[in-house]
């Protein structure tokens, strides 16, 4: 369902309602959730991450149920929305945004989203924006709110997106009305036909539709641990199956946490697309050995949803995993995400180790060693947009130029690190050519000893055909997009190592 849908915004609307409230009989601060909201967006803006600020601030702020869900609703709803905001900020104020203070522009862009977003009524969202302004920069600031916002509140969305939004380039047209940088627009262009998803003649249609899968919400997709957990506990719990993971199901609301296999960690939330690559490089037959049991390793583990998945298919493959992350903190995390997993591998007379290293140095360190090796590439997430709202705003092209060398490096140790035999998973959250397909070839051309494997076929294969191969390009690398799929736009590319 479209944005405009889902918020009940038309524009047959006519000019909104005024507050009829007398300034002096207003609020003098923010109530709290609008208040945690404009926490939140005070806190990406200096570099955090809104997935991992806001439940904090809901913590501290307590608040729960409705007012919990609200605030959630105004922090993602305003980032994703947040480039065709300035774009009606700014002509409402007759002014750049880049000339208001960040924190009276968070509270605009939070009481526009309110106005032409959500079901907030014009005169309820500027009253409680000015109480906001008042908390957060001072009386003067406040009238500059009162009066943009009630300049806002006079056109309906759709008239808005006459006024602001240019006819062309194309480019520049749907990153205003769908709220993307004008790079990424560009750069997913490029991608969607590169990877076979859209021609020259449909492109602009197939484009728009991937930047609206990107403005709406992604469901809670959960993974059952095999061996640890299944598919129908999690049904059970109120969740459904999943689309095509075969240990996916979907949680239509509430807290995942609220799961018994979730609270455990024998379940995890996890994106069906990333399911699906650790189960396409478990599914890849192996390299022939005898009685002693296949090493795994992930190079790039942290935080651990796909090292949690392939402890389990390991441990169920008679196999052992090497779990390595660079960061310590990150290494930590994936001993959290591991733990169930551990404790059954103990019993099981398994191995599964976590360990801090750079991933760089395992192929000159461990050269040969692993049947089966995860390079989860550090990435510009420009597939998870839709799950992290603030990443589109805070990449930048110029972020590729670092990316690209790192991602060569690790997929190199990858091959080094495997046995004869064996199989590496290239995969990234990201379907920007540069991190991708380009990735692949500059590294695999140069060496005679890596025999490339169809991604697709393996990955139609492990969801019993449901998946079609040719819905995830013209191959052989695959790639799975929000907008045809449903799961985040995940790119997996399979190379077997030769003698």
């Amino acid at each position: 369902m479209s944005q405009e849908r889902r918020s009940g915004r038309g524009g047959a609307r006519g000019p909104r309602q005024r507050s009829a409230t007398a300034p002096s009989q207003r609020s003098r601060g923010g109530d709290p959730a609008r208040t945690t909201a404009h926490r939140v967006l005070r806190a990406v803006a200096e570099g955090a991450y809104a997935n991992l600020e806001l439940p904090g601030q809901l913590r501290r702020a307590r608040l729960r149920g409705r007012d919990a869900a609200f605030a959630t609703e105004l922090t993602y709803g305003t980032l994703r929305m947040q480039g065709f905001y300035d774009a009606v900020i700014a002509a409402a104020a007759d002014r750049s945004v880049r000339r208001l203070d960040g924190a009276v522009l968070d509270v605009l862009r939070l009481g526009a989203h309110q106005m032409l977003g959500m079901r907030v009524p014009a005169h309820a969202a500027a009253d409680q924006s000015v109480a906001l302004t008042r908390a957060v920069a001072g009386q003067g600031a406040a009238g500059l709110v009162n009066a943009v916002l009630h300049r806002v509140g006079e056109r309906s969305r759709s008239e808005w997106e006459e006024t602001v939004v240019p006819a062309e380039p194309v480019a520049r047209r749907l990153a205003v009305l769908r709220s993307h940088p004008e790079w990424v627009v560009k750069a997913l262009r490029q991608a969607l036909i590169g990877h076979g998803a859209a021609t020259k003649e449909d492109i602009d249609e197939v484009l728009d539709q991937l930047l609206l899968a990107h403005n709406e919400p992604a469901p809670v997709a959960l993974v059952a641990r095999p061996g640890l957990a299944d598919v129908e506990e999690l049904v059970a719990a109120g969740a459904t199956a999943g689309r095509w993971s075969p240990v996916a199901a979907e949680l239509p609301g509430g807290d995942p946490g609220a799961i018994d296999a979730v609270r455990e960690g024998r379940a995890a939330v996890q994106d069906e697309g990333s399911q699906l690559l650790a189960l396409a490089l478990a599914a890849v037959p192996g390299a022939a050995r005898d009685d002693s049991p296949e090493q795994w390793l992930d190079l790039c583990a942290g935080p651990g949803g796909k090292a949690g998945l392939l402890a389990a298919l390991a441990l169920q493959q008679r196999g052992d995993l090497v779990a390595n992350e660079v960061n310590e903190q990150r290494s930590d995390l994936v001993r959290g995400t591991l733990r169930p997993a551990l404790e059954a591998a103990v019993g099981a007379g398994r191995t599964l180790t976590v360990r801090t290293g750079d991933g760089r140095e395992i192929g000159a360190d461990e050269p040969g060693t692993y049947d089966r090796v995860l390079v989860d590439a550090p990435c510009t997430g420009l597939g998870a947009l839709r799950r992290r709202p603030d990443a589109r705003w805070r990449r930048q092209p110029e972020d590729l130029v670092g990316l690209g060398p790192l991602q060569r490096e690790l997929l190199g140790s990858a091959i080094e690190a495997t046995r004869p035999g064996g199989v590496i998973g290239y995969a990234t959250c990201s379907p920007h050519l540069s991190e991708t397909n380009f990735v692949v070839s500059d590294v695999t051309r140069k060496r005679s000893d890596v025999e490339v494997l169809d991604a697709r076929e393996v990955l139609s294969g492990v969801t019993d055909g449901r998946l079609a191969a040719d819905s995830l390009g013209t191959g052989p690398h695959a790639q799975l997009w929000p907008h045809r799929h449903g799961t985040d736009g995940m790119f997996l590319a399979l190379l077997r190592k030769l003698p």
